[in-house]
């Protein structure tokens, strides 16, 4: 049965979207059979995997308001074993749209039920707050992954995320636990990024994963092509760090 790993955090710009198309790419790069599902209303994933955002014919927002199938939404990406459900701008209103549906947090879930015997990984782009959509993905899923950016705000956002977690846990999905806690945009050159993983792993000790990924200006570039870095260059320190990372992923089912 597959794992289905949110890739969350209340903050923007920590590298959600980054993290989650190349932690897929190199999942599939392993033979693994994986499902992306965008649910943030940019659809910066669903771009960054090469497929017109204005152009779909199926959405997650069609999805989550019933009028399309799970099999209606989902499309192949241009990396072999990695399929996409594409999000639209339209996902904004949709908080709105849901606000009368019986047991509308447990709508993904339901969903994705089924997904879980197809894939081997699903990961979900979550929204950068802790909306409806952001409840939906954390309550389907069976854990979280944190990508943190290694600065000083991190570190005041961190409890409140480990508080989300918990309140998510307690009302809505007991089974709901921390992946790991993933370090992005480190620069070796300063001393505030080796002290904010320092500080993360005195806190969180074994849920912090060795791989850290690097400020790097080819996975920067690699979204504009519509690529994740496994095609764009594969040589690169970032697709290196993300390779090392979805080794990690891998190990850990196995233990």
């Amino acid at each position: 049965m597959g794992r289905i790993i949110s890739v969350a955090n209340q903050k923007g710009g920590v590298g959600k979207t980054t993290t989650t198309i190349n932690l897929a790419a190199c999942l599939a790069l392993e033979g693994k059979k994986v499902l992306v599902i965008d649910t943030d209303p940019q659809a910066n994933t669903t771009s960054g995997l090469g497929v017109d955002k204005r152009a779909t014919a199926a959405s997650v927002y069609d999805l989550l308001l019933g009028t399309k199938r799970a099999d209606e939404v989902i499309i192949p990406t241009i990396v072999e074993n990695l399929s996409l459900m594409p999000a639209v701008v339209e996902l904004a209103g949709a908080e709105i749209e849901l606000i009368n549906f019986t047991d509308r947090e447990y709508i993904l879930k339901r969903i994705l039920v089924d997904m879980k015997y197809i894939y081997d990984y699903i990961l979900i782009d979550c929204p950068p707050s802790l909306n409806l959509l952001t409840v939906n993905a954390l309550t389907a899923s069976d854990s979280i992954l944190v990508p943190i950016q290694c600065e000083y705000f991190a570190l005041e956002g961190l409890s409140q995320l480990m508080y989300t977690i918990e309140l998510v846990k307690k009302r809505l999905n007991k089974r709901l636990e921390l992946e790991g806690v993933v370090f992005t945009m480190y620069d070796s050159r300063t001393n505030l990024s080796a002290q904010v993983v320092e500080e993360v792993k005195s806190h969180l000790e074994d849920s912090v994963y060795r791989s850290i990924i690097p400020r790097n200006v080819r996975l920067g570039e690699a979204p504009s092509h519509g690529l994740p870095i496994t095609m764009y260059d594969p040589k690169s320190k970032g697709c290196e760090a993300y390779v090392a990372l979805a080794h990690e992923v891998i190990a850990k089912r196995q233990i």
